[in-house]
């Protein structure tokens, strides 16, 4: 077993990215402020690589402190810029199961991430998959406060070249500060939003 160094857990690594988009794909610049796409990912031992284990409460129950430092990153590296856009992801390596990457996203670690960006009222759209380094995956986004907002549905590509090692899973936490530039499809603006369950 790897010596833990952060709630119980092995992190090797941690990731930061920033994304700035000053015009679209057929260049059309902005309308409005640029699009800044941040993403915050941590390499971590995974303790059930290559067994299989009923109970994953070992994942689980130290998540929500994992959730408090992704939420304190995510503040650190957006600085003033507001938040609006949140997805999440795993990206485990070959001796794991999808499932493993799953137990460090559930509510309990969604949770403290949502109090750093000031609330959220919609469910975190999630993926993951089995990959070695140099895999890439793409993390969906959505408004944080109201699933249907069409504008705000994006991904951010993410490679990592030296992860994850087969016993290691990658936690991928994505963030945006406004829709798709040039969003032009209709349905519920940002500025209409309504109601308290996210999903209006």
């Amino acid at each position: 077993m790897k010596p833990t160094n952060f709630a119980g857990y092995h992190i090797r690594k941690w990731h930061s990215f920033v994304e700035e988009t000053l015009a679209n794909e057929s260049g059309q610049l902005a309308d409005g402020e640029a699009l800044f796409k941040y993403a915050i990912a941590a390499v971590i031992h995974n303790p059930f690589a290559g067994q299989f284990s009923e109970n994953l409460d070992a994942l689980v129950e130290p998540s929500p402190l994992l959730g408090e430092e992704f939420g304190r990153r995510i503040r650190e590296l957006a600085g003033e810029r507001a938040v609006v856009s949140y997805g999440k992801a795993c990206l485990v390596g070959s001796q794991g199961e999808y499932e493993h990457g799953n137990a460090f996203l559930t509510n309990p670690a969604a949770d403290p991430v949502r109090v750093a960006l000031g609330g959220g009222k919609s469910w975190v759209p999630s993926t993951g998959k089995r990959g070695g380094p140099g895999a890439t995956i793409d993390v969906p986004l959505a408004h944080k406060d109201a699933l249907y907002v069409r504008s705000h549905y994006d991904t951010i590509s993410l490679s990592f070249g030296d992860g994850p090692a087969p016993d290691e899973v990658i936690i991928i936490w994505a963030f945006a500060t406004r829709g798709r530039l040039r969003a032009r499809l209709g349905g519920l603006a940002a500025a209409d939003i309504q109601g308290d369950n996210g999903l209006v």
